[in-house]
């Protein structure tokens, strides 16, 4: 089969972020409009400001990995390996054998180990501790991909991308595209970030983007973003390879693009965005009004949301003012790398059951933002394609296209 006609599929997919555990709760929190922003505070950090975050509580890792992958792993990789198992059992795949080569592992993380980092500065200027001796192994991006390649046999591309709020977004679009080249026929993809800790958490207090209460993304009076952690995994596999075995196929992911800016290393463009977007549709061979529904990246910062706004109504013209276009992160948080699979999954279950999630803690309109932010309320609407948006520091746009499988 040519690369042209190869169709790669969501058959399973896993996911541990503050909404709960798996995927599922993910879903249901994100429907339901159910936050899993909480208080927060870090035991070695007593001057912070922002007391709001999308933390995981009470993760053990003990109930799910082994003592030596507990001695090797960083929080991020441990979150990943949780999501990946999940993603595996709801594909249906036996573990009981080493998955091969033509299987990869590709995990975005922004940051990678920071709390092996954290602790590691801590130890070496306060408290003049010994050093972590698997340190080195533990803070690397590549970690959860090769943690995941060595639980399960994975012997084909096993990599990290690293490309902050984007990586999850471009994990899932790098396995799609070595999946239609021919080059494998299954990949684990998605993203994991755990960078909760106090020196990373300080750093984003001074960049003045956090909001002090609640994120309120396309709102009048929004006033910033609520940072998360998180694991999303999903199993994506050619349409074939998947239905020979026995798979059931969840949505089609149909196309992907990805931009840059090219300009200010923190501020979005209008074009990037709207060029991914439209890369994706051209991919995908969809039209701007076959989609019924944008997860959008929807940080809540007052700038980020206008530029987005200005991106969809660019792509979509008039079509934009009755498009339900949402963003969940005041469900799960932002959790930078693995924010894009994270809302994958949740933008997968809104094509399966034709309802959109609502942006939470919505206020009053704006009108330099999207007029159709499904505020509050979930809604059902016939969405047989859908967008998912991942734009980035550093100016990095990623946008996946799925649609329903037939």
């Amino acid at each position: 089969m040519t690369s042209k006609h190869r169709r790669i599929v969501v058959t399973g997919m896993g996911a541990i972020t503050a909404a709960g555990m798996g995927a599922d709760a993910l879903w249901t929190a994100a429907r339901d409009g159910r936050t899993g922003v909480s208080h927060f505070q870090l035991d070695r950090y007593p001057r912070q400001r922002i007391t709001k975050a999308a933390h995981i509580p009470d993760f053990d890792p003990q109930a799910h990995l082994t003592p030596q992958e507990i001695k090797t792993t960083d929080r991020f990789a441990q979150l990943a390996l949780v999501a990946a198992e999940e993603a595996l059992r709801h594909a249906g795949i036996d573990t009981s054998e080493p998955l091969g080569s033509r299987v990869g592992a590709i995990i975005g993380s922004g940051i990678g180990g920071s709390w092996t980092t954290d602790d590691g500065h801590y130890g070496f200027y306060v408290t003049e501790t010994r050093p972590d001796l698997m340190s080195i192994a533990k803070v690397m991006p590549n970690a959860a991909a090769s943690q995941i390649s060595m639980r399960y046999g994975i012997r084909g591309p096993s990599l990290a991308v690293s490309s902050a709020c984007a990586s999850g977004t471009q994990s899932v679009g790098y396995g799609f595209q070595m999946i239609r080249s021919g080059m494998i026929d299954a990949a684990l993809v998605g993203g994991s970030e755990a960078l909760l800790t106090p020196a990373t958490f300080r750093a984003w207090e001074i960049l003045r983007v956090m909001a002090p209460e609640a994120c309120r993304p396309f709102s009048g009076k929004r006033n910033g973003m609520v940072l998360g952690e998180g694991a999303a995994v999903l199993m994506i596999e050619e349409l074939e390879h998947a239905l020979a075995r026995g798979a059931t196929p969840l949505a089609e992911i149909a196309g992907y693009g990805t931009t840059s800016d090219a300009g200010d290393l923190l501020r979005p463009t209008v074009e990037g965005p709207a060029s991914s977007m439209a890369n994706a549709l051209a991919d995908a061979g969809l039209r701007p009004e076959d989609i019924g529904y944008v997860n959008a990246h929807g940080t809540g910062t007052i700038l980020n949301d206008i530029s987005e706004t200005e991106a969809v109504r660019k792509v979509f013209g008039d079509y934009a003012e009755s498009l339900p276009v949402s963003s969940t992160k005041p469900i799960h948080g932002h959790a930078l790398g693995a924010a894009g699979a994270i809302e994958l999954i949740i933008t997968v279950n809104a094509l399966r059951e034709k309802i959109a999630p609502p942006t939470i803690n919505w206020l009053e309109p704006d009108p330099k933002c999207l007029p159709d932010p499904v505020p509050n309320t979930a809604r059902p609407h016939q969405i047989d394609a859908a967008l998912s948006n991942s734009f980035a520091f550093g100016g990095i746009n990623a946008t996946l296209a799925i649609r329903t499988v037939r």
